[in-house]
C-alpha cells in the first residue's frame, strides 16, 4: 500500500540553534509550496543551546527526537529514517536554507526519472559562490590520490584529475553523478529499502559517500540538478582548518576502502590515505601555528632590528661607552629583552580585538621593569640601562607603527581606538529594518546603519533613510560603499535571497547575513571554509573574554603544578586518587580546565570542565538541568580567576570526577 506521505524532511542537530531555525523556517516555506504531505524530523544529538525548547515552541509540527549523547549522524539519521514514511526521504543539513520551490521541483524531477535513487542540487555557500561538492565522483584510489595531493585543486576541469569534483561537468546542466552530498541527500524510499541505511561505522563524514555507491551498485541512478538552489553555510560544521577534521574525514575514507574495494586495492588506499592525514594534519598544524604568531614574529623583527641600529649609535656617540658590547648582547641578551616585551604585551592584551595603545604601553613597561629588575642580579648580563629604556620606547612606536599601517591597508584609517565600522544597508521593510537595528545595537556590533532597501517598491511615502529599491541594489553598494547586506526573511523569500547573492558583482566584496521571519539571529558565513557567525541579543559573557581566557589558563597551568607536586599527601583527601592525578595531566596538557560550563552552551570552543559552578551549590534536593545551567551563566557573566579558586577548594576532595 503506497504511502500518503510524499516526502519525509530529516535533520540531524548537534548545537546550531540559530543555523536551525532558519532551515525549518525554509523548509516550512518549501513545504507549503509543495501542497502534498510531508514529515519533518529534527533528531536533536543532546544540544545544550536551547535547540530542543526552539523547536518545541517555534515548530510544533515537527517530529522531535531527543537524544541523551550524541551518537554521530549516521546513528541519528537512521533514528529517524526507522520512522519515516514518506514517498522520497531527504536528508538535510541544519546549516542549509531551501528555496520555496525545491522541494516541488525536486519530487516532480524524480516522479519524471524513475530510475533515479538519489538527487542533489546546486549548492552556494553563504555569499553565493558555487559549492563544487555539489557533484562529486567516487573516491577510487587514484581520485583519491589526486585529491589529496593537491592535483584536484590545480586541474579542477581536468577529466582526469578533477574527478572528485567532476569539474569539468558544467553546473548549471543536469548530470548523472556518483556521489551525492549529505547536506542534500534526496532519496526513493524504494531505493532506500533495497540498499540499506546509512552505515553507522561512520561517525562523521563518508556516510553519504558508501551510500551513493550503494545506490548506483543496485542500479539506481544518482542525478546533480540545478535547476533549484540551497544555502549551505558549511563552514560551521565543517572546519577544514582544523587538525580534528583531517584525521576524522581521511579515516572515512579508510573505512570506504576497506569495505567496498578489494584487499589488495584497499591496503594500497590505507597507505596513501595515512600518508595524506599526516601530511594534512601537518600542514593545518602550522597554518594555524603561523596565522597566530605572525603578528608577535613581526613585531619581534621590528623590535630586534630598531635594538640593532640604537646599540650602533649607542656604541660610535655616547662617550662613556669604551668598546662595542659583545656579541652575545645582540644575540642573547637582545631577544630576550623582545621575548618578555611581547610576553608581557600578549598578557596586557596588545594582541586583542579591538586594538588599545593603552595596552601596548602597558605591556611594555611591566616588561621594562622585570627585564630591568632582573638584570641587577646578573652581572655578566648587565649592560646599559639607556638601551633597556630607549628600546622600549621604540618597541612602543615599532608596535604602534606596525598596527597602523595594518589599519590603513586594511580599512583606510590611521585611528587604533575604534573598531572599523562596517557600511550596512538593510534589505527589507521599515518595520524589519528598525528590528535589525535594534539586534545590531544591543549585540554591540560595530555597524554603520546607512539606510534599508525596500524589497517591493512600497507606495508610501518614502522615509528619510529609505537608499532605494532592490532593483537598484547593485548601484546602491557603489555609491554608499557598503561593505554588508542584511536581508530580512519576513520580506524576502529564499530564492530572491539566493538569487540577489548570485547575481550582484563580487566587487567591491560585500558580505551577506540573513535575519529569519521572527528571529533574534542574524546569520551569515564569509565563505564555504569559514565558520557561519551570527549577532544576536545574548549578553556579554566575561569568561570568553581573550583576557579573562588567558587568565583562566594560566591559573589551570600553576593550579595544576601545585597540585602534582603536592600530590603525595593531597592524593589521599580525594575520593577518586587515579583520576586525580589524571585530571591534573589532563589540564596542564589543556584538554581539560579545573572549573567551566558542563551544563550550559558555550559559544565557542572550550577545554571540557571538570567541575561547574553548580557543584558548589548546597540543596537540599537535586538542582534540575535548568538551575545548572543558570548557575553557569552567571558564573560566565561575572567570571573572575579568584572564583575558580574559590570553587576548587569548596570541591576538593571531587578534583578527581570524570562523570557529569
Amino acid at each position: 500500500m503506497p504511502s500518503s506521505i510524499t516526502l519525509s524532511v530529516v535533520i540531524v542537530n548537534y548545537n546550531v540553534c540559530y543555523f536551525l531555525e532558519q532551515a525549518l523556517l525554509s523548509v516550512r516555506r518549501a513545504v507549503e509550496k509543495l501542497g502534498q504531505p510531508v514529515e519533518v524530523f529534527v533528531v536533536d544529538n543532546n544540544s545544550v543551546d536551547g535547540s530542543v525548547a526552539m523547536v518545541h515552541s517555534r515548530f510544533p509540527e515537527v517530529h522531535l527526537i531527543e537524544n541523551k549523547n550524541n551518537p554521530g549522524f549516521s546513528r541519528a539519521n537512521n533514528q529517524a529514517l526507522r520512522r519515516a514514511r514518506g514517498k522520497y526521504v531527504l536528508l538535510l543539513n541544519p546549516d542549509t536554507v531551501v528555496e520555496e520551490d525545491t522541494f516541488r521541483l525536486c519530487c516532480e524531477f524524480m516522479e519524471a526519472h524513475p530510475d533515479a535513487g538519489g538527487l542533489g542540487v546546486k549548492m552556494l555557500d553563504g555569499q553565493g559562490q558555487f559549492l563544487p561538492e555539489s557533484k562529486r565522483g567516487l573516491p577510487t584510489p587514484w581520485v583519491a590520490f589526486y585529491k589529496i595531493f593537491g592535483l584536484a585543486q590545480l586541474f579542477p576541469t581536468s577529466r582526469r584529475f578533477g574527478r572528485y569534483h567532476l569539474g569539468y561537468l558544467n553546473k548549471e546542466q543536469t548530470h548523472q553523478i556518483e556521489v551525492l552530498s549529505g547536506a542534500f541527500m534526496l532519496m526513493r524510499r524504494e531505493a532506500l529499502d533495497q540498499v540499506g541505511l546509512l552505515d553507522e561505522d561512520y561517525f562523521m563524514y563518508g556516510e553519504d559517500i558508501d551510500l551513493s555507491y550503494r545506490l548506483t551498485q543496485a542500479g539506481w541512478k544518482n542525478y546533480y540538478y540545478p535547476g533549484t538552489r540551497i544555502i549551505h553555510y558549511k563552514g560551521e560544521s565543517t572546519k577544514r582548518t582544523s587538525v580534528n577534521y583531517v584525521f576524522v574525514f581521511y579515516r572515512a575514507m579508510v573505512i570506504f576502502a576497506q569495505k567496498h574495494f578489494a584487499p589488495g586495492r584497499a591496503g594500497t588506499f590505507r597507505i596513501l590515505i595515512n600518508l595524506a592525514i599526516w601530511l594534512r594534519a601537518g600542514a593545518a598544524v602550522i597554518e594555524r601555528l603561523l596565522v597566530q604568531v605572525a603578528p608577535a614574529l613581526l613585531d619581534g623583527a621590528l623590535v630586534y632590528g630598531g635594538m640593532y641600529f640604537l646599540k650602533t649609535y649607542w656604541e660610535q656617540n655616547h662617550r662613556y661607552v669604551r668598546a662595542p658590547y659583545p656579541d652575545k648582547y645582540m644575540e642573547v641578551a637582545v631577544p630576550v629583552y623582545v621575548a618578555v616585551w611581547l610576553i608581557s604585551c600578549f598578557f596586557s592584551g596588545a594582541y586583542d580585538k579591538p586594538i588599545r595603545t593603552s595596552r601596548i604601553v602597558r605591556g611594555i613597561f611591566v616588561g621594562t621593569v622585570l627585564i630591568s629588575a632582573v638584570s641587577n642580579f646578573l652581572d655578566p648580563w648587565r649592560f646599559s640601562k639607556a638601551l633597556i629604556v630607549l628600546g622600549a620606547v621604540w618597541a612602543v612606536a615599532a608596535l604602534l607603527l606596525r598596527r597602523e599601517l595594518a589599519n590603513l591597508i586594511r580599512h583606510r584609517t590611521f585611528r587604533l581606538a575604534d573598531r572599523h565600522q562596517k557600511n550596512v544597508g538593510i534589505v527589507g521593510s521599515q518595520q524589519e529594518s528598525q528590528r535589525v537595528r535594534h539586534l545590531l545595537e544591543h549585540a554591540a556590533v560595530p555597524a554603520r546603519i546607512i539606510g534599508y532597501i525596500e524589497p517591493n517598491g512600497s507606495a508610501a511615502p518614502p522615509a528619510d533613510d529609505v537608499l532605494g529599491e532592490v532593483r537598484q541594489l547593485d548601484d546602491i553598494i557603489r555609491i554608499y560603499q557598503l561593505d554588508e547586506l542584511i536581508f530580512c526573511g519576513r520580506d524576502l523569500p529564499a530564492s530572491q535571497i539566493i538569487g540577489l547573492m548570485v547575481s550582484l558583482p563580487q566587487h567591491p566584496p560585500v558580505a551577506y547575513k540573513i535575519l529569519p521571519q521572527d528571529s533574534e539571529y542574524i546569520i551569515g558565513s564569509s565563505g564555504k571554509n569559514s565558520p557561519g557567525d551570527y549577532y544576536t541579543l545574548d549578553i556579554t559573557l566575561n569568561l570568553f573574554r581573550p583576557q579573562q581566557v588567558r587568565n583562566k589558563r594560566v591559573l589551570d597551568i600553576l593550579t595544576s603544578l601545585f597540585l602534582l607536586l603536592a600530590s603525595p599527601v593531597l592524593v589521599w583527601l580525594q575520593t577518586h586518587k587515579g583520576e586525580f592525578l589524571r585530571n591534573c595531566l589532563r589540564v596542564l596538557g589543556g584538554s581539560r580546565t579545573w572549573v567551566g560550563l558542563r551544563y550550559a552552551a558555550a559559544p565557542r570552543r572550550v577545554a571540557q570542565a571538570i567541575l561547574s559552578p553548580a557543584d558548589a551549590a548546597r540543596s537540599a534536593a537535586p538542582l534540575t538541568d535548568a538551575t545548572r545551567r543558570r548557575l553557569e551563566l552567571l558564573y560566565a557573566k561575572d567570571y573572575e580567576p579568584s572564583m575558580d579558586l574559590r570553587l576548587l577548594l569548596r570541591c576538593f576532595r571531587c578534583l578527581g570526577r570524570t562523570d557529569g
